[in-house]
């Protein structure tokens, strides 16, 4: 049986990962999707800000989707978002990084136009190995009522 709109209370949600990133799924994000030089060339990234050789933000939010579409949105009846809220980038994403990804959930209500859904806001933070956050993303998932629920 999927996860419905009523397995989603207010709180922590649970922890899902690790999921380690390598140097080499760094590199090929970016010359497909984001070819800056901090995330391609270690001489120019020590020279950035970043001070080093650094995971694309969107590479990171990617990772991000994985990490929930294997920890729990495969499993739920989920409808789909309509968008995310917010997205953070707190710290680079490293080579070498073994991410973890803490889901809370901020808020469930029901629809008011569609009551056999819920609209439940997620909070999703992306750690390392050390605990430092990498990312927060605030999104919302459409997700089915249980049947009777209504």
């Amino acid at each position: 049986m999927p996860l419905t709109f009523e397995d989603f209370p207010p709180g922590r949600f649970g922890t899902f990962g690790p999921r380690h990133v390598t140097r080499d799924e760094i590199l090929a994000f970016a010359a497909e999707f984001d070819p800056q030089p901090m995330h391609l060339d270690e001489e120019a990234a020590g020279k950035s800000m970043l001070r080093g050789l650094s995971g694309s933000g969107w590479h990171l939010c990617s990772l991000m989707m994985r990490m929930m579409a294997d920890g729990f949105i495969t499993r739920a009846a989920s409808l789909g978002s309509p968008g995310v809220d917010e997205v953070r980038w707190l710290s680079p994403l490293r080579p070498g990084d073994d991410l973890t990804l803490d889901v809370d959930v901020l808020e469930a209500r029901t629809s008011k136009s569609r009551p056999g859904l819920g609209i439940v806001k997620f909070k999703c933070t992306a750690r390392n190995a050390a605990g430092q956050a990498l990312a927060e993303m605030t999104s919302p998932i459409l997700i089915k009522r249980r049947e009777g629920a209504v």
